[in-house]
């Protein structure tokens, strides 16, 4: 088989991944969940929520991103891929990183790995538009990056409206104007919350941070090359 017909078939079996039934392990994490919440000190839940807010806020407007040039046109959905895949190795090194040295510094640091987390996804987010051949100073690509984002970490029920978003993205771009920034940011909490609170307890951050970082960066890097494959896809039927 050539390439793209094993990435649409890989497209295939990740889709159903995305929108399959929510787990009883899920249903339970949830419950644990909020009960790990009430233990967390409000002033940490404040920081949280606004760095999340914020950090997303300024992402949309482009003003803390340096953004590349588009890849070339004519290179391949195999090149392109395996430029992604160098960019997410790239990225989680530093995630990975980031997060042990802030999980081996207790609450205070805890805290600040969450704005510096969110600022390598959407860096890491921001290249990959540029290799997959996309302009993030354009708003609708900012606003794709965003939907991308919430895709990889949000509910199983907002991840299903998600995906119908960036499935169809050439139809349903048009009537986007912003998003449901309270949505955004309470759906990131809740995906993140269990095991990145966890990073907060003294002796285990530093592993919890690490390990925490490393998968969640493989969840956005699986999500954002597979919607962007999707568009590919999308643009060669139109043609």
């Amino acid at each position: 088989m050539d390439y793209e017909t094993i990435v649409y078939e890989e497209l295939r079996v990740w889709r159903n991944k995305v929108l399959k039934k929510s787990s009883l392990f899920n249903q339970l994490s949830k419950k644990a969940q909020k009960k790990i919440n009430s233990m967390i000190p409000e002033k940490a839940h404040q920081i949280i929520t606004g760095s999340i807010k914020n950090m997303v806020k300024a992402t949309l407007a482009g003003s803390n991103m340096t953004t590349k040039k588009p890849e070339p046109t004519e290179l391949s959905l195999f090149e392109r891929d395996q430029i992604a895949k160098e960019k997410l190795v790239s990225y989680r090194k530093t995630a990975v990183v980031e997060g042990a040295g802030t999980g081996a510094g207790g609450i205070f640091l805890g805290l600040a790995d969450f704005p510096l987390l969110l600022s390598i996804k959407m860096k890491f987010l921001f290249e990959l538009a540029a290799v997959y051949g996309y302009d993030a100073n354009e708003y609708e690509e900012r606003l794709f990056i965003l939907h991308v984002f919430q895709l990889a970490f949000s509910s199983d029920e907002k991840r299903k409206d998600t995906f119908y978003i960036i499935e169809n993205w050439e139809q349903e771009k048009e009537q986007l104007a912003d998003m449901d920034w309270h949505v955004f940011q309470q759906e990131y909490r809740d995906y993140i919350d269990l095991v990145k609170m966890l990073q907060l307890v003294p002796g285990v951050g530093a592993i919890v941070g690490a390990y925490a970082n490393h998968n969640l960066m493989d969840t956005l890097g699986e999500t954002a090359m597979n919607a962007y494959r999707m568009r590919h896809f999308e643009l060669q039927a139109e043609k």
